[in-house]
C-alpha cells in the first residue's frame, strides 16, 4: 500500500511540474488552482499503481498532462461569463519589454496543440528528447522533428502578433 507521507513528499519535491502544466493549460488564477487540485487528486488516486519503472517526475508529468487535457476540454464547454466590475485599469501598468516577450511566448504556446504544449513544457524543463519521447509516447526522432516545427511556429506567431519584439 502506498504511503501518504511518501506521496506528499514526492509531490512537494516535484510540485513545479504541476504548476507549469496548470499555467500552460489555464488562463485564470482560479482555474489554475482548480486544475492543481484535480491533478493532485488524480495523482493520489493513481499513486497506488505507480511501479517505479519510470522516474516519479516523468510519471507525474503524464498524470498532470492527461488530467489537464481532460480538465481543459471540460472548461472549454462551459459558457464564458464576464463581469465588468473586475476589469483592472490597465493605464497604470508599466511597460516591461521582457515581461511582454514572456507574455507573447506564453500566448503563442497556449495556441499550440495539446501534444505540442506538452513537448514545449518538457523541453523548457531541460528534458532530453529521449525523456520527452518516453513521457509523451513518441520516438526521440519524432520529438526532434516536432520541436523544430514548434520553434518555427512559435517564432512566426510571436513576430506576427508582436512585431515590436
Amino acid at each position: 500500500m502506498a504511503s501518504e507521507k511518501e506521496f506528499i513528499s514526492l509531490l512537494n519535491q516535484h510540485q513545479k511540474i504541476v504548476y507549469k502544466v496548470c499555467n500552460l493549460y489555464m488562463d485564470s488564477y482560479a482555474d489554475r488552482e482548480d486544475l492543481f487540485q484535480e491533478i493532485t487528486l488524480q495523482a493520489w488516486k493513481a499513486y497506488g499503481s505507480f511501479r517505479g519503472d519510470a522516474k516519479f517526475s516523468t510519471w507525474l508529468y503524464r498524470v498532470a498532462l492527461n488530467t489537464a487535457i481532460t480538465f481543459f476540454r471540460k472548461e472549454k464547454r462551459k459558457p464564458d461569463i464576464y463581469s465588468t466590475d473586475c476589469v483592472p485599469d490597465q493605464t497604470e501598468e508599466l511597460y516591461d519589454p521582457v515581461e511582454e516577450q514572456v507574455r507573447a511566448m506564453y500566448a503563442a504556446i497556449g495556441n499550440l496543440s495539446k501534444i505540442d504544449k506538452a513537448i514545449v513544457m518538457l523541453y523548457l524543463e531541460d528534458y532530453s528528447y529521449i525523456e520527452i519521447g518516453e513521457t509523451i509516447g513518441i520516438t526521440p526522432n519524432n520529438v526532434a522533428v516536432k520541436m523544430n516545427r514548434i520553434k518555427t511556429k512559435l517564432k512566426e506567431e510571436t513576430q506576427r502578433n508582436n512585431p515590436n519584439l
